[in-house]
């Protein structure tokens, strides 16, 4: 405790609210990609866990993860702006970072569209508002041409496997499933209570998917084995199974519309 109150003093005494940060700590890895995408990445002291993309990210130290931030390793590090992920830190240990004097910043996109607005964002709070402003440009362009290209197209019933044990969906306002309306994809589900909800085997054989979609973690293989047995299943019977790459789905950054366009293009040639 000693030692954290030391360094807590020395942080107040060198740390100040810069307008233009050198040092700067991120908290999630779409904060990570977006220093990245806007050219601010050698600005980076620290990240947390799972910041793997670029490949530079991989070498900074660690100082979170979802579960917890470590105070004292981000105090050391005396940044001039940590950005943390609102909704996916653990408000407590913020809230110690500020109590220390850490000018914190938030990052927290909810729908595709609020990409870009967190792309000008941190472009404005680290001082490179131009490029920022040039990607959310482009980032906004392309959303709405994958927009103008799936609008009209006919749905097909589709079936979004987060999990098999248990099974679990995506709906409402989950990141996938604002992919799934946009590449008209018809997700029975898409309404039901909670974001991410588990249902049962019997409410997804009723359904009858025309495509089962499962999101798998980059350079491994899907295994569509689980939903073999159930041979009544539409998607089962004519082997139309489809897996995206779950970091495009997952993270809010730029390369979400390299996971739309696989999403789309891999929706529609079953279609």
């Amino acid at each position: 405790m000693r030692q954290l109150l030391l360094l807590c003093v020395l942080f107040n005494v060198a740390a100040q609210a810069e307008p233009n940060p050198q040092r700067i700590v991120a908290l999630a890895p779409h904060i990570t990609e977006m220093l990245y995408a806007i050219g601010a990445g050698d600005r980076l002291v620290a990240v947390s866990d799972y910041s793997d993309f670029p490949s530079e990210a991989q070498t900074l130290p660690r100082v979170a993860s979802y579960a917890s931030v470590n105070i004292e390793a981000v105090l050391a590090l005396k940044p001039d702006l940590v950005i943390a992920w609102r909704t996916g830190n653990p408000q407590s240990d913020i809230k110690r970072l500020q109590q220390f004097g850490v000018n914190v910043a938030f990052s927290d996109p909810i729908t595709l569209e609020d990409i870009a607005k967190e792309l000008r964002m941190i472009g404005k709070r680290v001082g490179m508002q131009d490029i920022a402003n040039e990607e959310a440009n482009r980032f906004t362009r392309q959303l709405s041409a994958l927009r103008s290209k799936y609008q009209h197209k006919a749905p097909v019933p589709v079936f979004f496997a987060m999990g098999t044990a248990p099974v679990s969906t995506v709906a409402n306002n989950a990141w996938p499933q604002q992919m799934l309306t946009l590449c008209a994809a018809d997700n029975t589900f898409r309404n039901v209570k909670g974001d991410y909800p588990q249902v049962g085997i019997e409410q997804v054989v009723a359904a009858r998917p025309e495509v089962i979609i499962q999101p798998v973690r980059p350079n491994f293989a899907a295994d569509f084995s689980f939903w073999q047995r159930f041979v009544t299943l539409p998607a089962v019977q004519k082997h139309q199974f489809l897996s995206v790459n779950a970091d495009y789905l997952y993270r809010t950054t730029p390369r979400t519309l390299l996971g739309i366009q696989q999403l789309c293009e891999g929706v529609d040639a079953f279609r």
